[in-house]
């Protein structure tokens, strides 16, 4: 099943090679991921309750990771976790028991979501995705956004920006080669631009977590 009607062939095959050098790399880096995720886990892990608690329905988590979030969702969620590469989803799948929600896991590329049928999703969560993904690859990933949430469904994206705090865009600089290189993250993605110029997504509010660093994305789509 293919949904590709709104994008042209040749953006569709760029970002196809881009995910695999992204697979491959987080296929590699899932190895040894929540070690070196370790020191800033300790923040991140008391925002998740929040993060994913109030969320209800049927919930798609785009870039599931190694399931960090998975024991915080309520009960009553019927969640679909996607992630491009099979070694963090292996690892997400042996934090799948600690999940009090129906949860099921599978391999999908955000950019294209081949297996996820259209208007299905109350909410669509992601944590730290975007800023993974390439700039020329991110309005790909918004437009499935758009396409598998229902009309009225709610997004959250978390993401990382430069500080315009010159002390900490400063030490921010000095780790965004390793970031970029064991990640494939950086601190100066679009994300916000890319949802503010999709035609059916609409964003509701911003806010930072922390400093003005850990950018928090809400919106909702149209009734269309």
């Amino acid at each position: 099943m293919m949904y590709t009607g709104e994008r042209s062939g040749r953006a569709v095959m760029r970002a196809h090679e881009m995910n695999l050098g992204l697979r491959a790399r987080y296929n590699i880096t899932a190895l040894f991921y929540d070690i070196l995720d370790y020191p800033w886990e300790r923040i991140y892990r008391k925002w998740r309750p929040a993060l994913v608690g109030d969320l209800r329905g049927k919930v798609l988590e785009a870039g599931v990771g190694t399931g960090k979030n998975l024991e915080f969702y309520h009960h009553d969620v019927d969640l679909v976790g996607i992630e491009l590469s099979e070694q963090m989803l292996r690892k997400s799948e042996n934090r799948k028991q600690k999940a009090r929600c129906r949860t099921r896991l599978m391999i999908e590329d955000a950019t294209v979501m081949d297996s996820v049928p259209s208007g299905q999703f109350d909410w669509i969560l992601s944590t730290f995705m975007c800023c993974v993904m390439p700039d020329e690859i991110q309005a790909l990933a918004i437009e499935q956004f758009s396409r598998v949430l229902k009309p009225g469904g709610r997004f959250r994206l978390l993401e990382m920006v430069y500080s315009k705090d010159r002390k900490i865009r400063k030490r921010q600089e000095l780790f965004a080669p390793l970031v970029e290189k064991i990640y494939g993250a950086r601190f100066d993605r679009n994300t916000l631009q890319h949802i503010e110029q999709s035609s059916r997504l609409r964003v509701t509010g911003t806010s930072f977590l922390k400093e003005d660093t850990y950018l928090l994305i809400e919106g909702v789509r149209d009734q269309r």
